[in-house]
């Protein structure tokens, strides 16, 4: 089927800007229409608000007066207006990017097929049955006994459905598959469709397996092959091309929350993940037994201690969000933990498990039969899992390292030592000597006012030294400065707006607001709050509009915060400094001193009195100390460091693992010890080990009881993926929940036969790929019928091959790929689509220009949490702060304008042309062919030929290839 969109009578509305509008279209749009599903009160909508909504709107509590577990309370404008559901409060909440407006407001968001789901259900008339099932004990709940994801794998064969119409495909020809799909198919009174025309079939493969478009001169070589075998020949090609791994690579990476940066406020980058990442589609491209890979995640550095590509799979367990704030207090800091722990304990049960047992945190789950015990067991795996960073080098490299660095450090120890004994003593005398002292004129400096007053002088300058802040008793720089004062006996003098100019060195730049934030302008303009970091020299110098008579002065670091504020986060503070005064700005008199105030603390009085009792000899000895200690330092910074990479370190668990009640870790419940889920006793052999149990030891047998060929979620999920990434949706379409609250399977002996295939396979994946490929399921037309959408319009029996539109990577991919410009280099640090800008918190601002750094494949770009990128994030790039196990695609006027009018698009236009141009030089007509097979991979009509030749005559060539790069016919598969 070809779509409209393609044809070259709409491009040249694109090329004048009317047709932006064409990437909104769907070319499958006849079926588009039809695409929303029947949705169940009593499946989808009461356990989706009983989840999510109940807690805070629901029999026991009804904040803003809203109940939402009965008819009554819920179905009344403005909350859910029937058939409405754009104009429903509910819908505005859920969906709400605002977090004060956002509902729910404690957890994760809704998803969207959560909130697709709500959608659907209002707007097909908010059916509620009028008797209401109250929330609680008797809502509906899956059992352990009788629960299908928790039953033992069946052992299947495919059905042999009788008196099928003689117009179906060969029945007795069917792999196994088709058999099953086949079936299914005749009991709903549908039949599949004919096989895909080459040309498509190429195309979707390709794109399936590498994420890439087929060059025309594959496609070409395909169509016009005679073997009976071009089409396995086909598959096994791809399946051996580094590209398949970079693609399904991806996809993994989605699951597992894989982002480089740190989330939550700070938002740091984390600039040493990608290892990990090309761990994931190393491993895919090697086609690793999956179970393996599995236990390599978990337990990486156990089973493959002194082997950095084994021990990199540990980073599974920290490529999450992770809170590096902190927090001093010590209730605070416990909750912090527990979050953390809990990102692990999703992460893992939703993976591989398909299970969300992370619901099971503060009470038994409340639909599927997990209790809350069953949550701790499983964190009690990894109580001994820290987020950071960890050298990974093997055995040989730390060896190397080691004969190099060994010497010079052990030096170095020695020399510190002696140094540090040499400190002590001195630190001893200067603290006698300071007890000797008086009392003190001023108190010490504190972050929040300070003032020193001096006998008036006259002064046209005035400069103040920093000599030392809160953080280090002899360095004033980095210290943070929000006001700083100079007073006449009236008023102060040293306010910009009086005309006094202010003149420092600034250690900081947030570039984000376009100018020095930090800078020093900050110190008198009035205003509190915002402050400069004093850089070096760290000195301010005001220079008044004439000379005053200045009698003290003012400085704080927090003006505004209440004088028991610790200031946590904000930085150093000026704690040591001199005063002083010119009246030409060459000859500087010293007015006012700090060394008048008592010591900021010990270190503080340390550093003021150590002088005043160290001997020559001391200094000589401290002078030479340093001296050699600088030179080892110079020599050990010249030998490379080990790799450093963030994968977790581990170490024994301190406490005992114990029940949250409520969640809160300061209401102890029970005891547990690490152990497998009684959810699945009954069908896998548990474990259980001592409270005491080694980290390592926790963390492998979960990884082996997850992987036992016993257990039957781990080989329905995978299986499950496998097949939602080949068709578009899962047999279950909720491919990390097969609990309660999850879908069903559309072909629950098709997913089992699957699961044991994959077994079977030894649990690799590309043999179970071939089997879905080679079947005439995977390769018939997506061609749409009226009377099969009646009975089936979202094609889940696929009746049709399901279209779909690029993911976001695969059009970035394709426009680099089709324009020639594709850098096909693997691995290594990602690129950036954004600037990245760090102060105390993180800011990245999206590129305008891409240059030829950027031109990778898109799964090397170094997703940040909470980041834009201009041509992903508007096709659906989902954000990495939690995991996505299924993409949403979207419709935008945002990703027409983007694609339209970017300056990548401009300049990859401009690159088609000079391809087309290179490639075809013979004639415009062969140029315009060239451009149709490298975008369409097909000729173009005469019509459209004719079409092109006149826009280009009229708009030149880069009109004509951005019309083609924003055609439908590139951005979607059939």
């Amino acid at each position: 089927m070809r779509h409209a969109g393609s044809r070259l009578s709409k491009l040249v509305c694109l090329a004048v800007f009317v047709a932006g509008c064409f990437l909104l279209r769907s070319p499958f749009g006849e079926v588009a229409a039809q695409q929303s599903q029947s949705v169940n009160f009593e499946r989808d909508i009461r356990p989706l608000l009983h989840a999510r909504c109940v807690e805070c709107h629901g029999p026991e509590k009804q904040k803003a007066g809203l109940r939402l577990d009965i008819k009554a309370g819920a179905i009344k404008a403005p909350i859910i207006i029937p058939g409405k559901s754009a104009d429903s409060e509910l819908i505005r909440r859920v969906s709400s990017t605002d977090p004060a407006e956002r509902m729910p407001s404690k957890g994760a968001p809704l998803s969207p097929r959560e909130i697709a789901l709500l959608r659907a259900w209002i707007d097909s008339g908010a059916m509620w049955p009028e008797t209401d099932k109250p929330s609680g004990s008797e809502a509906k709940r899956a059992e352990k006994t009788n629960w299908w994801s928790l039953q033992p794998l069946a052992n299947v064969e495919p059905p042999t459905p009788k008196n099928l119409p003689a117009d179906w495909p060969s029945y007795l020809n069917a792999a196994p598959i088709d058999r099953f799909i086949f079936a299914k198919l005749a009991e709903r009174g549908l039949k599949p469709n004919p096989p895909a025309d080459r040309r498509s079939l190429i195309r979707r493969v390709t794109y399936d397996l590498t994420g890439l478009p087929p060059s025309p001169e594959e496609v070409e070589a395909f169509v016009n092959d005679a073997d009976p075998q071009a089409y396995e020949k086909l598959v096994d090609r791809l399946l051996a091309s580094p590209r398949y791994g970079e693609q399904w690579g991806r996809h993994w990476l989605d699951v597992v929350r894989f982002g480089e940066s740190k989330g939550y406020e700070q938002n740091h980058i984390i600039n040493n993940l990608w290892p990990y990442r090309d761990y994931v589609i190393r491993s895919f491209n090697e086609d690793k037994a999956f179970n393996r890979f599995i236990v390599e995640q978990l337990a990486g550095d156990v089973i493959g201690r002194g082997n950095p590509a084994i021990e990199v799979g540990t980073a599974f367990l920290v490529c999450g969000p992770y809170d590096s704030v902190g927090n001093q207090d010590a209730v605070q800091q416990q909750i912090i933990r527990a979050n953390t722990l809990d990102d692990l304990v999703a992460a893992t049960s939703n993976t591989f498990l398909g299970l969300t047992v992370n619901c099971a945190r503060c009470h038994h789950h409340k639909f599927d039969p997990i209790p809350t015990e069953d949550y701790y067991r499983l964190r009690a795996a990894f109580e001994g899992v820290t987020h950071g960073e960890r050298v990974l080098a093997s055995d040989d490299q730390q060896k190397a390292f080691a004969e190099k660095a060994g010497p010079l450090e052990k030096r170095r120890a020695e020399l510190t030592r002696e140094k540090d004994a040499l400190e002590k003593s001195i630190a001893a005398r200067a603290l006698q000597l300071a007890a000797q002292h008086g009392a003190y004129p001023l108190p010490a400096v504190t972050r929040h006012f300070n003032e020193h007053r001096f006998a008036p002088v006259s002064a046209r300058y005035l400069k103040f030294k920093a000599l030392g802040n809160s953080d280090r008793p002899q360095s004033g720089r980095n210290a943070r400065i929000d006001e700083f004062e100079a007073w006449t006996a009236t008023q102060n003098v040293a306010l910009a707006s009086y005309g006094t100019k202010a003149e420092g060195a600034t250690s900081a730049r947030a570039e984000d607001a376009g100018a020095a934030t930090y800078g020093v302008d900050l110190v008198n303009d009035g205003k509190f709050g915002e402050r400069w970091f004093v850089g070096n020299p760290p000195e301010l110098t005001l220079t008044f509009p004439q000379t005053e008579t200045i009698e003290r002065i003012v400085f704080s670091q927090d003006r505004t915060a209440a004088p028991d504020n610790p200031g946590v986060g904000i930085g150093p503070f000026v704690t040591e400094y001199q005063v002083l005064i010119s009246t030409d700005g060459k000859q500087w008199r010293l007015v006012a001193d700090s060394r008048d105030r008592k010591p900021f603390n010990e270190a503080h009085t340390v550093a003021r009195f150590s002088p005043e009792v160290t001997s020559e000899a001391e200094k000589r000895n401290l002078e030479s100390l340093n001296k050699e200690l600088a030179q080892l330092n110079q020599q050990l910074s010249v030998i490379p460091p080990l790799p450093m990479v963030w994968a977790g370190k581990f170490d024994q668990p301190k406490e005992t693992t114990y029940v949250h009640k409520g969640g809160d870790p300061q209401r102890r419940g029970a005891d547990v010890v690490p152990a497998s889920l009684a959810v699945l006793d009954q069908v896998t052999k548990p474990y259980v080990l001592g409270a005491d149990a080694p980290d390592a030891e926790r963390r492998l047998s979960l990884a082996n009881w997850i992987v036992s060929d016993e257990n039957p979620l781990t080989a329905r999920v995978l299986a499950n993926r496998v097949w939602h990434y080949h068709f578009g949706v899962g047999i279950v379409d909720t491919p990390s929940d097969f609990g309660y609250l999850g879908g069903r399977p559309t072909h629950p002996e098709l997913l089992d036969w699957l699961a044991r295939r994959l077994q079977q396979h030894g649990w690799r994946l590309k043999p179970l790929h071939r089997e879905i490929l080679l079947s005439q399921t995977y390769r018939q037309s997506s061609d749409a019928r009226e009377d099969a959408a009646k009975l089936d319009a979202s094609a889940r029996l696929l009746w049709r091959f399901p279209a779909r539109r690029l993911s976001a990577e695969e059009i970035r991919d394709s426009i680099l790929a089709v324009t020639g410009k594709l850098d096909l280099n693997m691995g290594g640090p990602g690129f950036r689509l954004y600037r990245y800008l760090q102060d105390n918190v993180a800011t990245y601002w999206p590129l305008d220009q891409h240059g030829p750094e950027t031109y990778r494949r898109a799964v090397y770009h170094q997703n940040a949490r909470a980041s834009l990128s201009d041509g992903l994030t508007d096709f659906d790039l989902p954000d990495s702060a939690y995991s996505a196990p299924s993409r949403t695609s979207t419709t935008s006027p945002l990703q027409a304008l983007t694609l339209l009018n970017h300056r990548f698009t401009l300049e990859m236009s401009d690159a088609l042309a000079e391809r087309a141009k290179r490639e075809a030089p013979a004639d415009q007509a062969a140029q315009v062919r060239r451009v149709f097979a490298l975008a369409f991979q097909r000729q173009p009509t005469a019509e459209e030929q004719q079409a092109a030749l006149k826009l280009i005559a009229s708009h030149g060539w880069r009109a004509f290839c951005r019309a083609l790069l924003n055609a439908n016919e590139l951005l979607y598969l059939n």
